[in-house]
């Protein structure tokens, strides 16, 4: 066609034409829902915020942006799939429980109450968490606002293996201790029965410092400083009720041992303080008795604000059997050469301590790493390694773990590059593997069994071991099998099979179980 003016009109711009008017109004429509809803959601979120600046001054409208990042990265990791979509809902809802419990939640202002500036967390899964270890170095957030924000954190794991939740911390951490819990397995299927447990994070020797987590979501309840010319040397432990937190300190005017007693039911007050009789206390454990105190003394002095060894040709380590009510002295045991500084414990059922060294002396002298202790015993006692060969693990352990059930115990050394597995019946090792800068071990669940190996008809059980690449390896032992390890045909007569799970973080020193 032609218009007067000779141009020509199609038909189908003609049609265009005759609905500009129409598709003009949706424009207006939904650009004004969209403004309407920018502005509704801006205002909910702006009063919201105001009331969490009143309870949490640090409080930042970036939680809002990670938080929904999480939850958006989550429903990606499985997108299309009804179940992931329903754990979507669920995060997002315990995402709104996490939020309102942390920010109506009134800290203490107190001398030993430290503000929870810097700390943000982030519910990543609606899963049960069952270990929670401690990360020297996670990963940044490319689309973060605070290009400061610490590496350093603590992370919430699935019986999978997946990070549940993660917290950033001011500093790097070292022990996790888990709070004690009568629930029984029944009871934890019922919702109406409280389930909340504490998780206490300590920081790295020396630290003044030490955080009080909720196990389910992460989040920091409170945050403890030590006392004046005191602080704290990186482990702790509960009575076995969880009413009481014992934490190895150092006086740093006389570099006397002291192990400070809080009370977890009174937001975590320093009640009372107890000689170590020793220096340099390290891991702590509860005796089965529930009465006594089991306390790794390094026998290292070390000043405020300082990791530097002082006194290595004269330390005197020791390990050391305390009364947990007053603190009396009950027994005290030191090992054969002077530089083997008792570091790391495990406590087995049956009230044997298993016992880490660190040896401090020459690279060329040959001490045993692994020993075992009970009361009333004169002297410790070695475990066996083949050849006497502790050279092995270049004179450091860095974690034990005791699986009483099994009489199996996993020691690992980030110097050494691997992780062992004693049979404790024969006291012999059963293997190594070889897992670099691996520090982290606990007992590996039944639960947690890897699910692709349905068929495997050997039994097995376990540890699960972390490490600074990244790691959650899963080392099963056969229990099945009366083969032992051949040192011409290592691979065919193993008996550890490793199962590694890679995640984006670099895990720290130690792993704990709930």
């Amino acid at each position: 066609m032609f218009t007067a003016k000779g141009n020509t009109v199609s038909d189908d711009e003609r049609h265009d034409r005759s609905n500009e008017p129409k598709a003009s109004s949706i424009s207006r429509e939904l650009l004004t829902t969209s403004m309407l809803t920018a502005v509704g959601t801006a205002a909910l979120v702006g009063i919201h915020h105001h009331y969490r600046k009143q309870q949490h001054p640090d409080a930042s409208l970036q939680d809002y942006v990670a938080g929904m990042r999480a939850q958006l990265q989550a429903l990606q990791s499985g997108a299309g799939s009804t179940p992931n979509l329903k754990s979507f809902r669920y995060a997002c809802q315990q995402a709104a429980v996490t939020w309102q419990q942390a920010y109506h939640h009134v800290i203490d202002d107190e001398s030993n109450v430290l503000d929870l500036t810097a700390v943000h967390t982030t519910t990543m899964l609606a899963r049960p968490v069952r270990w929670v270890s401690g990360v020297a170095s996670m990963p940044k957030n490319n689309a973060s606002l605070n290009q400061n924000e610490h590496d350093f954190g603590v992370v919430g794991i699935d019986a999978d293996r997946q990070i549940v939740w993660q917290t950033t911390m001011p500093e790097r951490v070292h022990d996790i201790v888990v709070q004690p819990t009568n629930v029984s397995e029944s009871q934890v299927q019922d919702s109406n029965v409280d389930q909340r447990r504490d998780v206490v994070v300590m920081g790295r020797r020396p630290s003044e410092r030490f955080w009080v987590l909720d196990t389910s979501n992460g989040q920091v309840q409170h945050a403890i400083k030590a006392d004046l010319h005191r602080h704290f040397y990186g482990h702790a432990c509960y009575s076995l009720d969880g009413k009481l937190l014992y934490v190895t300190e150092n006086d740093t005017v006389s570099l006397a041992g002291k192990i400070g007693v809080y009370d977890a039911n009174n937001a975590y007050k320093k009640v009372a303080e107890f000689d170590s009789y020793g220096i340099g206390p390290h891991e702590l454990i509860m005796h089965p008795d529930s009465e006594t105190l089991v306390i790794a003394n390094g026998g290292i002095k070390t000043e405020q604000a300082s990791r530097e060894e002082l006194n290595l040709d004269t330390m005197r380590p020791s390990l050391v059997y305390l009364n947990r009510h007053d603190g009396a002295l009950l027994e005290q045991v030191t090992p054969e050469h002077n530089q083997m500084s008792i570091r790391h414990l495990a406590m087995h059922n049956d009230g044997s301590v298993m016992i880490g060294i660190q040896f401090q002396g020459e690279k060329h002298i040959n001490v045993p790493l692994v020993l075992t202790h009970q009361r009333g015993d004169v002297s410790f006692t070695p475990l066996t390694m083949p050849n006497n060969q502790w050279q092995r693990f270049h004179q450091y352990i860095a974690s034990v773990a005791v699986d009483s059930d099994r009489n199996l115990l996993c020691v690992t050394t980030p110097i050494g590059g691997c992780a062992a597995i004693y049979d404790l019946h024969t006291r012999e090792l059963i293997d190594d593997v070889s897992l670099p800068d691996c520090a982290g071990a606990s007992v590996l669940s039944s639960a947690s069994r890897s699910t692709n190996k349905v068929d495997d008809p050997i039994e097995s059980s376990g540890f699960i071991v972390s490490d600074g690449q990244g790691q959650l390896t899963a080392l099963r032992v056969s229990v099945s099998s009366e083969i032992r390890l051949d040192a011409n045909n290592a691979e065919q007569y193993a008996h550890i099979i490793k199962d590694s799970k890679l995640h984006r973080m670099s895990f720290d020193n130690h792993l704990q179980a709930l």
